[in-house]
């Protein structure tokens, strides 16, 4: 317990006062005297292709990236066991209410696991081929995405066929869980996920992203700042596009595939002018330019930004969704809308979020990295428990707030320990990691 002590307060010693970091400033070193040599002059020395520090400086684990994993994955668990409240919509409006205005807060998590997937893997380390990397990159993805499409099923079957059958929990139907439906869950995970392994959408999402990222790597190999801040206003231009289709759609431009078809969209035709440039892609691009090009500014003028940004966008999150169940109750192509990833408002939390971590100062130790690492076995295997603690914590008389907070805590904890069991064994390491 003692050392458990020590370790926390020597985490928060670094978050107070910065003792040490291994963030690299690339333009610093490029500029740095060295034994009477520069860094640059000592590339030359050794023939290394004169290409931007980042191409070739060995990558080391950052602190603060680090910590904002385990962060967004904590929230990825606060949002979902959140859900289960907001499903109650007018039947229980206190309900509702305490699990709106509590998921919005952690609402950009995806968004900061992807912006976190940009700062580490942009620029692709040179040399690697196209081949290589899909392996490396996807071949990750595929075994966990295999593996948890097959037994997330099976955890909530026999769940809510046993325990679970009196489950008062507003977005389950106990009477769907059979064998059939199972089995048909199993056989079709490789078209997409369904609800019990709804996590899963992120690896779908991921290996797309894996895909397109050798391509965009080869621009912003060669792209100056002002490329790169283009290129981000455009992108930003798309976070606008969910609230135009709501105008769309109520000028009347509804398809029979959708709504608000908007920019060339029809039913026969999805890619309309801005498709190449919208989606988690931008967010990954705007890791990449942070990093490259760090905002030089103090605690206050960080802060200054952060905070209303971040307060705006969790306005725009709750209130947004708030009002839009009230003008289309029940509809979720509208209700889903201001919870967009890709949205402006979530794009505004999850940007206020990072650069505030971004100045964080915290070393990078052995014990903070694995629990990081065990980060993405927690997000894997978290979804059942979620609906399983809501049983457990649905209890007549206790708070809603005091509901969702054991919730989080009993999944977030249970997850870790299978995560943990799991990452000890050689055999299934590879199904968490």
């Amino acid at each position: 317990m003692r050392g458990i002590t020590l370790l926390v307060k020597e985490l928060i010693t670094d978050f107070l006062y910065g003792i040490s970091s291994r963030n690299v400033d690339f333009d610093y070193l490029c500029k740095r005297k060295t034994s009477n040599k520069t860094v640059q002059e000592q590339i030359n020395g050794q023939n290394i292709p004169n290409r931007p520090m980042v191409d070739w400086i060995k990558k080391e684990n950052v602190g603060w990236i680090d910590v904002l994993r385990i962060v967004a994955i904590f929230f990825v668990v606060f949002s979902h066991c959140c859900d289960n409240f907001i499903a109650e919509f007018a039947q229980n409006r206190s309900a509702f209410n305490w699990g709106l205005y509590l998921e919005s807060i952690g609402r950009p998590c995806v968004v900061l696991m992807v912006m976190i997937s940009g700062w580490l893997l942009l620029p692709i380390k040179a040399g690697t081929s196209l081949r290589n990397y899909y392996a490396k990159r996807i071949g990750r993805v595929i075994v966990p995405l295999i593996f948890w499409s097959l037994v997330l099923p099976v955890i909530f079957y026999v769940y809510f066929r046993t325990a679970g059958l009196t489950t008062k929990n507003p977005i389950i139907d106990v009477s769907s869980y059979t064998l059939s439906a199972m089995g048909h869950k199993m056989l079709t995970f490789f078209l997409n996920f369904n609800f019990d392994t709804t996590p899963l959408w992120f690896l779908y999402m991921l290996i797309g992203l894996y895909l397109v990222l050798p391509i965009v790597n080869a621009w912003l190999l060669q792209a100056s700042k002002k490329d790169l801040r283009t290129v981000l206003m455009l992108w930003g231009v798309t976070l606008l596009i969910p609230y135009i289709r709501i105008l769309a759609s109520v000028a009347g431009l509804d398809g029979e595939m959708g709504f608000g078809k908007i920019f060339g969209e029809c039913d026969w035709n999805f890619y309309g002018s801005f498709y190449y440039f919208s989606g988690f892609l931008g967010y990954m691009l705007l890791a990449y330019y942070l990093k490259k090009y760090p905002l030089q500014w103090g605690w206050n003028k960080t802060l200054l930004v952060a905070v209303p940004v971040y307060l705006a966008g969790y306005v725009g999150t709750s209130v947004g969704y708030a009002l839009t169940d009230q003008l289309f109750p029940g509809d979720y192509k509208y209700l889903e809308i201001p919870w967009y990833m890709c949205g402006l408002n979530v794009a505004m939390q999850a940007f206020g979020v990072f650069i505030v971590f971004m100045k964080l100062k915290v070393k990078s130790r052995p014990w903070l990295s694995k629990m990081a690492s065990m980060m993405f076995g927690v997000y894997l295997c978290h979804f059942p428990f979620v609906q399983i603690t809501y049983d457990w914590f649905n209890i007549e008389g206790l708070p809603y707030a005091l509901r969702i907070i054991a919730m989080v805590m009993a999944t977030f904890v249970i997850s870790y320990a299978i995560t943990w069991a799991l990452y000890s064994w050689k055999l299934t390491r590879r199904i968490v990691k």
